[in-house]
């Protein structure tokens, strides 16, 4: 039996899942299949940043996921021990949902996101996210198939795919193909595309285990993470019960000789009562594929970009992977996208998988940094094991927590090359720890509370929205985009703030929330302008 479908998702993970989401709320019919017979029992991921939430927002389920999440009374402190059962060096400050959405609320100046972080485990958000497609009347999900081969031409892509279990093949015509399938990803092997950069670049062993000994688990109080020189990182997945335990493996260890029982009575000080739920040996890696994908079969997430996980970089920008997928294979399939849509995949997003892969080495550096400072006398109970606890506790400080507090990589992110953007000189400044708000074309819309509380993302369309900050005109935009079939929202706001902070009296917005053009009026070229962001290739 032959199976038709426009788009064929390959990978069940959080970006597979958002791709298809991002499909179906389009009216795109979609199959997604997993390999695994069921969503991940692994813990990856324990943060989803503001930037994922506003995405989760845009599709209306983002008090969903905060519901299953960590609780919003609980903070996001990071915190550096001798050994959790020892002494506490430098602690992170971080709000909780409340406080953190209060401060949002008083800066109102475009440089915060709308939606706090959340503490979030993989193994929480992927049931949820698959439970939204079953819901769905345009996905069909698949747990336990995987793809053999895919193979493209000009009208179409025909698949294969096997039922792991029974050993069954279908054959899957479908008009695109998102390969969203992981690090070891089918999808990219059989476009034939490598990744370039550090593969293993250190050994972690994980435990994850469950435990009620918060005596001694929060014996400083919760906190999102407890960080040792010579304990690893302890995550508290749920503030109560679940726990993660990821420790440096020295290379000369065989990981078939951990006893994970005692890898965590040692790395925490204490012999406490737990269940081993799972342990592994793993290896992250550096690396970024050299290309995204070509013709009708592109690439998110992991299948991208492989980055060890200080900063949470991995998923989170796989969640913009999967919004810049989703609305341009659904611009093609319903007919007004143009040739240069799906290529600006690449051009966009691979810079910014480069970009947070070198976040994350930079971040991992400073850990090795603190690691390299480690004096054994921290452990002593002694006036000199004290004043070396203070000068180590202030080295960490000065060092700084960047990997946590980055929003000029979580919200600054710019496509500086798009072939779809109307590309304009002098770009405004980066920084790595400050999101400085701008509309120049190929950023993030700055996010604001409009003067009657209204956030202004929720004013935008599904597809593109004409942001309209005074009197004037606008109106060949709209009937350009009219007779190319482009939905295009028009939007009066009346706000001296948001005018300020949009910079233009007309702002033009991406479905991805990205601006596409701006201006104070609209020049005669108007179509060259909708032709150029729907994809034809119009020098503007």
């Amino acid at each position: 039996m032959i199976v038709e479908v426009p788009v064929l998702v390959v990978g069940g993970g959080p970006v597979g899942l958002s791709v298809a989401i991002g499909l179906q709320a389009r009216g795109i019919r979609v199959l997604l299949i997993e390999r695994k017979q069921t969503t991940t029992q692994h813990p990856k991921m324990d943060i989803t940043n503001g930037r994922s939430m506003e995405h989760f927002r845009r599709i209306g389920i983002a008090e969903r996921i905060r519901d299953i999440a960590v609780s919003r009374e609980h903070s996001m402190d990071v915190v550096w021990v001798s050994r959790l059962s020892e002494w506490e060096l430098a602690r992170f400050r971080y709000p909780n949902y409340y406080d953190a959405l209060a401060s949002i609320q008083a800066k109102n100046d475009g440089s915060q996101p709308l939606e706090p972080n959340v503490r979030l485990s993989q193994v929480v958000l992927e049931p949820e996210l698959t439970r939204v497609l079953q819901h769905s009347p345009l996905a069909e999900v698949r747990f336990g198939w995987a793809l053999e081969t895919c193979r493209q031409n000009g009208a179409g892509v025909t698949a294969r795919i096997r039922e792991c279990h029974t050993g069954q093949e279908q054959e899957v015509q479908c008009q695109l193909l998102a390969g969203c399938d992981g690090g070891g990803s089918r999808v990219r092997e059989e476009l034939g595309i490598s990744c370039d950069g550090a593969h293993d670049i250190a050994r972690i062993y994980m435990v994850h285990f469950r435990s009620e000994s918060r005596e001694l688990l929060q014996r400083f109080g919760p906190a999102w993470h407890y960080q040792s020189p010579v304990g690893g990182t302890l995550i508290a997945q749920d503030d109560r019960s679940v726990w993660t335990l990821h420790k440096p493996l020295r290379r000369s260890v065989d990981p078939g000789s951990v006893e994970p029982l005692r890898l965590v009575h040692e790395s925490l000080g204490s012999v406490f009562p737990l269940e081993v739920l799972q342990a592994n040996l793993w290896r992250p890696h550096l690396v970024v594929a050299n290309g995204c994908g070509r013709g009708r079969i592109w690439m998110a997430g992991d299948a991208v970009h492989q980055y060890i996980p200080t900063g949470g970089y991995g998923m989170n920008t796989g969640m913009s992977d999967a919004v810049d997928l989703a609305w341009k294979f659904a611009a093609v399939l319903h007919g007004w996208g143009g040739p240069q849509l799906l290529p600006s995949i690449e051009a966009e997003r691979r810079p910014v998988a480069v970009e947070n892969c070198e976040a994350a080495r930079r971040n991992n550096a400073v850990r090795n940094e603190i690691a390299s400072s480690y004096d054994p006398v921290i452990h002593e109970n002694s006036s000199r094991g004290a004043d070396t606890r203070q000068a180590y506790g202030r080295r960490i400080l000065e060092l700084g927590n960047a990997e946590n507090e980055s929003l000029g990589i979580e919200l600054g992110y710019r496509y500086r090359d798009s072939p779809i953007i109307c590309q304009e000189s002098e770009e405004p400044e980066w920084r790595l720890l400050d999101y400085i708000p701008s509309t120049w074309p190929g950023v993030r819309a700055p996010h604001v509370f409009l003067q009657d509380g209204t956030a202004i993302f929720d004013l935008l369309g599904s597809g593109f929205t004409l942001l309209r900050f005074a009197e004037g005109d606008g109106h060949a935009l709209l009937e350009a985009a009219a007779a190319r079939a482009v939905p295009l929202k028009l939007v009066d706001i009346r706000d001296p703030n948001a005018a300020q902070v949009y910079e233009r009296r007309l702002v033009l917005v991406r479905p991805d929330q990205h601006v596409a053009w701006r201006g104070d009026t609209v020049p005669r070229n108007a179509m060259d302008i909708i032709d150029r962001v729907r994809g034809q290739e119009i020098r503007i």
